[in-house]
């Protein structure tokens, strides 16, 4: 599965359907339940999944809130390590980032703690909003999200890294919606606040050539 462009579009219609949605990059340790968060948010319904190599790629639409009928462009890239240092590649210049966490795994919360800590310290990330699925509370010994916002350090980062904690069950969608309208929330004070900035001006052009480069590799 996965976004596509058109044989009959040209690269103007389509990179105009790239630029105009919130770039959302969804990343997080392999197994926590990236694609199938993905897959509920795009279609509603629960979709099995095999282990993304490489990444997903969907234009979702909000359905609740203030995010209601705004279009999101999530990238959902591979977990394993071996594809870990490709989210840099993914991550940069992006509106938000989605970092799902399987809450019933407490033996790899230092793992997770880790590279989402790796994430939030890259210089091209620097400011931009988190989400934090704390994912699988349907099963037992899920932790809460005080839990998760604890142990992977989110409490110390500080007042300038905006960040939210949403318990979710991505196969019945539970929370899923409710996050993504705390994400849309999150990259409206951050662009109120880097308006007009030649930092944010920057931004702009780097992100409208990201897509171009993307478009032109699929």
């Amino acid at each position: 599965m996965g976004g596509t462009v058109g044989k009959g579009r040209s690269i103007l219609d389509a990179l105009s359907s790239l630029t105009t949605p919130l770039h959302i990059v969804m990343i997080g340790l392999d197994s926590a339940g990236k694609t199938t968060a993905l897959y509920r948010l795009k279609f509603d319904q629960y979709l099995n999944s095999v282990p993304t190599i490489g990444f997903n790629c969907e234009n979702v639409k909000g359905t609740t809130g203030k995010s209601k009928g705004i279009s999101f462009l999530v990238w959902d890239v591979g977990g394993q390590d071996k594809l870990r240092p490709l989210w840099r590649s993914y991550t940069r210049c992006t509106d938000g980032i989605v970092f799902v966490v399987d809450s019933a795994d407490t033996e790899r919360m230092d793992e997770a703690k880790m590279e989402l800590r790796r994430t939030i310290n890259s210089q091209e990330n620097n400011g931009a909003p988190i989400l934090v699925l704390a994912n699988k509370q349907d099963l037992a010994g899920a932790k809460n999200a005080a839990y998760i916002e604890k142990h992977l350090g989110l409490d110390r980062m500080g007042p300038h890294q905006m960040y939210k904690v949403q318990p979710t069950c991505a196969i019945m969608g539970e929370g899923l919606e409710e996050g993504l309208e705390a994400l849309y929330d999150m990259t409206l004070k951050r662009k109120k606040a880097f308006k007009g900035t030649p930092r944010a001006k920057k931004r702009r052009r780097e992100s409208t050539l990201h897509n171009i480069k993307e478009l032109v590799l699929r």
